[in-house]
């Protein structure tokens, strides 16, 4: 086993100075390899989605709650939950679903406050806040709080009533779960600055529609055996970092043996892998 591990990780006469992982068979085995995963992991969420799914904990009262203690620490009243204001995050997350689209104004050109004048909310300050991709309620309010525009929505004192929708399905392409929060003030109370009014807010029928049949949805708990986004993340990163270690290392050896070759490059194909992982870091968390 250990004479199988020196000649598939190190440089050695048996491989011809290159590590074996480094071989275009063995780089060919493990796309294919990948491919096979890959499909298999597909259909495992398909027909056994206890077993292997997105792992989530959702809903509009943790969601409130944080909220709420972000907006006491500023020294700002708290938010109460409206059923109108949830309808209209409903009816969004429904429009974004059923549009695939994924943006405060959808495709042909709707934008928040039409939802929520549908949903029977007459507003006078309103605004809205966005996340798709995050697993806890926590990760969603710190996402929020980490963006400054976002920020100014959960801290806004013009708002007095916030409503939620929690949705999971297929968004571009991807499983996921979709949180919708709108704001709203019916009065001018607590107003200080005055946010853009919408214009013909009633003249999309079918917006009306989904506002009125669509059930509000303000939780979504799931906990497989198996979190696929994080099994699929840690696969990925453990293979790119095994294929950095071996390109280091084969580079390290090499140059210590003084052995000369013509496959090089090793740096090149480190730093690539290196950004790849930098990526996958980044991009790991969901979005907003």
């Amino acid at each position: 086993m250990m004479d199988f591990l020196h000649h598939y990780l190190f440089p050695r006469e048996s491989n011809n100075h290159r590590a074996k992982l480094l071989h275009h068979q063995s780089l060919l085995a493990t796309i294919v390899v990948l491919l096979v995963l890959q499909i298999a992991l597909v259909q495992i969420k398909t027909h056994y989605s206890n077993v292997l799914g997105i792992a989530t904990d959702i809903s509009s009262g943790q969601l409130l709650g944080i909220t709420n203690k972000d907006r006491e620490v500023e020294g700002l009243n708290d938010l109460t939950l409206n059923d109108q204001l949830s309808q209209a995050a409903a009816a969004k997350a429904a429009d974004m679903f059923a549009k695939n689209y994924w943006a405060h104004n959808s495709p042909d050109g709707v934008t928040p406050w039409v939802f929520i004048k549908h949903a029977g909310y007459d507003y006078v300050y309103a605004g809205e806040n966005l996340a798709r991709g995050f697993t806890t309620s926590t990760d969603v309010v710190d996402a929020w709080m980490a963006s400054p525009s976002h920020r100014e929505n959960m801290l806004s004192p013009n708002y007095k009533e916030v409503g939620y929708a929690v949705v999971s399905g297929k968004l571009l392409g991807e499983d996921t779960t979709l949180v919708v929060e709108e704001f709203g003030n019916k009065t001018t109370e607590i107003a200080h600055a005055n946010l853009p009014k919408p214009a013909n807010v009633a003249t999309n029928p079918n917006v009306r529609s989904a506002a009125t049949e669509n059930p509000i949805i303000s939780a979504v708990k799931k906990t497989p055996l198996f979190d696929s986004a994080s099994l699929a993340w840690s696969i990925s990163f453990m293979i790119v970092s095994l294929f950095i270690f071996v390109l280091l290392l084969d580079m390290i050896l090499i140059e210590r043996r003084k052995i000369a070759r013509l496959v090089g490059h090793n740096i090149d194909h480190i730093l690539f892998l290196g950004s790849i992982l930098v990526f996958m870091i980044i991009f790991s968390r969901g979005v907003i």
